[in-house]
């Protein structure tokens, strides 16, 4: 998963998890534990999010952890790649070629 954020106040992130409403980002800015953090995916989509952690990195980037706000089952699937979202566009589920 790679989707890119461009967040509202500036800075940018990319998706690194996402796993039920749990979210894990990996950020060019920091967001406080409690904070709310909106931007906008690629395709236009919003993205919000109730952070539980933000830790600097090594390189200078910081992982945002945190309970991705309101987000449709649609747009989850679109950026998880579940099957549903596969079937509907018709691309092969993983691992099930046909025998």
């Amino acid at each position: 998963m790679s989707a890119r954020v461009s967040w509202s106040k500036g800075g940018e992130a990319t998706i690194v998890t996402l796993a039920g409403d749990a979210i894990t980002l990996r950020s060019t800015v920091p967001s406080p534990p409690g904070s709310r953090i909106e931007g906008k995916l690629e395709g236009g989509d919003m993205l919000r999010v109730k952070v539980h952690s933000s830790k600097k990195q090594d390189d200078g980037a910081f992982v945002i952890e945190g309970r991705a706000l309101d987000m449709t089952r649609a747009l989850r699937e679109r950026l998880t790649g579940s099957d549903a979202a596969r079937a509907k566009s018709g691309e092969p589920r993983e691992g099930g070629g046909e025998q």
